[in-house]
Formats: C-alpha cells, structure tokens, sequence
C-alpha cells in the first residue's frame, strides 16, 4: 500500500527529490483543517486541507486543491519541496524582486506625477498633429 494515492513513481520522484534536498519525513509537522470554497458537504465534514511545516526552515505550505486528503498531502509536499528549493537556490531574491517591481508598477501615481505625465502626453499629440499633411494633396 503507497502512502499517496498516486502513481509508485510519482512517488519515488517526491521521495528522490526530498533525499536530495536533505528534507526528511521527521521535519515535516503536518496538520489537517477544513477545506474552504467549492466541493459542497464533503469539505464542510471533512478534513481534507492539508498544512505543512517544515521545521527547520519554518516555511509552511496549505494545500486544499482537491477534495481528497490524501492527493492533497502529496501536492502539498511538492509544493513544500519547490519552496525549500527556492530557498536553498537563491531564487527566493529574483522572485521578491520581481513581485515587487509589478507592486510598483500597479502602486497608483501622485499627483504632480499623473499630471507630467498628461503633459507629456499631450506634447507628444500636438507634435502628432504638426507633423500631417495640411492638404489633401496624398490621397
């Protein structure tokens, strides 16, 4: 009997992918709670959200993608690994840094901003319209 209902070689892979990153069974501290959202009495009766901690790192992961607890711990595990793997590459800094950079693009402009901006804007028409034809001498 495999302890995730998924495929002995999915399995294998998550188990190779754990030894590798040095995570092991022990340091993982994994909670059940009620599942939000869509799947009706089965997500209000069960417990088929499914939290983890990785002690070490402190990084926690909840996974209630599917309505079925046991599908839901295995994603949550390779969502855990990803995040370690991140972490332990250095690309946690290029993703902040790339979430940040659309924070500032999305953060609303101040005023005296907004209106160089405007003006900038409406220069830019004006040479637009110097630069057609007077006549109609093309067509």
């Amino acid at each position: 009997m495999t302890a995730f209902p998924v495929n002995s070689e999915k399995e294998q892979q998550l188990a190779q992918r754990m030894s590798a990153l040095g995570v092991r069974e022990s340091d993982i501290e994994e909670t059940f709670v009620r599942s939000g959202g869509h799947g009706g009495q089965n997500v209000n009766k069960t417990a088929t959200c499914v939290m983890l901690l990785h002690r070490p790192t402190r990084l926690q992961v909840k996974c209630q993608t599917t309505r079925h607890q046991g599908l839901n711990r295995f994603i949550a595990r390779r969502l855990l690994l990803d995040k370690i793997e991140k972490l332990q590459t250095g690309q946690v800094s290029a993703e902040r840094a790339r979430i940040e950079k659309i924070r500032r693009q999305k953060r609303k402009r101040s005023r005296g901003a907004k209106e160089r901006m405007l003006a900038d804007k409406s220069r830019h028409a004006d040479k637009k319209a110097a630069r057609r034809a007077v006549g109609d001498g093309w067509s």
